[in-house]
C-alpha cells in the first residue's frame, strides 16, 4: 500500500506539458488534434484542424514523429501523406463507426458487383477501402468532384449516406450509395431542433452534411466542418 501511495503522489506531482514539451524535443514530434478533441488536447497540439488539413500540416514541418490525437482512419491518412514519419496513435481503440461501418471484403464485393461504376469515396475511411477506390474526396471536395464526372458514368459513392444523399440534391446526378452513417452526426433530433429554432428564433442553425436530411432542411448553413467554423 506504501508503495502505491508513493507512487501515486509522484503521479500527481508531475508536470504533465512540460514532460510533454520534452518529450516532444527529444522525439522532434509534433502533436496534432482533431477539432473533435476536447479542449485539453488542443491546447497542446502543435496544429488542430481536420483530418486531411492536419496530415498536409505534418508534411509541411521538418518532425519526425507525429503524434495524431484522433482515430484510426486519421492516422492512417496522415501515414499515407508523411510515408517517412512515425506516426503514433495514442489511443488505439479510437475508432470512427463510418470507417468501421465500411469493411474492407465488404467493399470490395460492393464494387464486383458494379464494375462498370467508378468509385469515389469520402475520406472518412480505412486505408484498405481507400487503396480500392478511384477517388477519395473530402465533404468539402465532393461536389465538384461530382460535376466533373462524365454524365453517362454511373457512380458508387461511400461510404456514408447521408452525405451521398446531400451531393446527389446538390449535383443533380445519381448515385449508388454504400448504407454507411456516422452515429454521431445522427444523434440530433429534429424535434429539438425545432423547440431551439422557436426558443431562439435569431440563431442560425449550422450543419455538417454527414447530418440526416431532416437535420440539414431547417439547417441555415451546410458545410465540411472547417467552412462551419469560418461561418461562425
Amino acid at each position: 500500500m506504501e508503495n502505491i501511495v508513493q507512487s501515486n503522489n509522484i503521479s500527481n506531482q508531475l508536470d504533465l506539458r512540460a514532460e510533454i514539451q520534452r518529450l516532444k524535443r527529444e522525439l522532434n514530434a509534433i502533436i496534432l488534434a482533431h477539432y473533435y478533441q476536447e479542449s485539453e488536447i488542443q491546447d497542446i497540439a502543435d496544429f488542430v484542424g481536420d483530418s486531411l488539413e492536419l496530415a498536409k500540416k505534418a508534411k509541411s514541418t521538418s518532425a519526425d514523429v507525429i503524434v495524431f490525437a484522433g482515430v484510426h482512419f486519421m492516422a492512417e491518412t496522415a501515414k499515407i501523406l508523411n510515408p517517412e514519419k512515425l506516426v503514433l496513435l495514442p489511443d488505439l481503440e479510437a475508432s470512427c463507426s463510418l470507417a468501421e461501418g465500411c469493411p474492407v471484403n465488404e467493399f470490395k464485393t460492393f464494387r464486383e458487383n458494379h464494375p462498370d461504376h467508378i468509385a469515389i469515396t469520402y475520406i472518412n475511411c480505412s486505408a484498405d477501402v481507400k487503396a480500392l477506390s478511384d477517388i477519395i474526396c473530402t465533404s468539402s471536395s465532393a461536389e465538384k468532384i461530382i460535376s466533373q464526372i462524365p454524365l453517362d458514368q454511373p457512380i458508387l459513392f461511400s461510404p456514408d449516406r447521408n452525405l451521398g444523399k446531400y451531393l446527389i440534391k446538390k449535383t443533380g446526378r445519381k448515385m449508388l450509395l454504400w448504407d454507411g452513417s456516422c452515429i454521431v452526426h445522427e444523434t440530433f433530433s429534429e424535434r429539438k431542433i425545432i423547440d431551439l429554432k422557436i426558443k431562439y428564433p435569431e440563431a442560425k442553425l449550422i450543419s455538417h452534411p454527414e447530418c440526416e436530411e431532416p437535420i440539414l432542411m431547417h439547417s441555415d448553413f451546410i458545410g465540411s466542418t472547417s467552412r462551419l467554423l469560418s461561418f461562425i
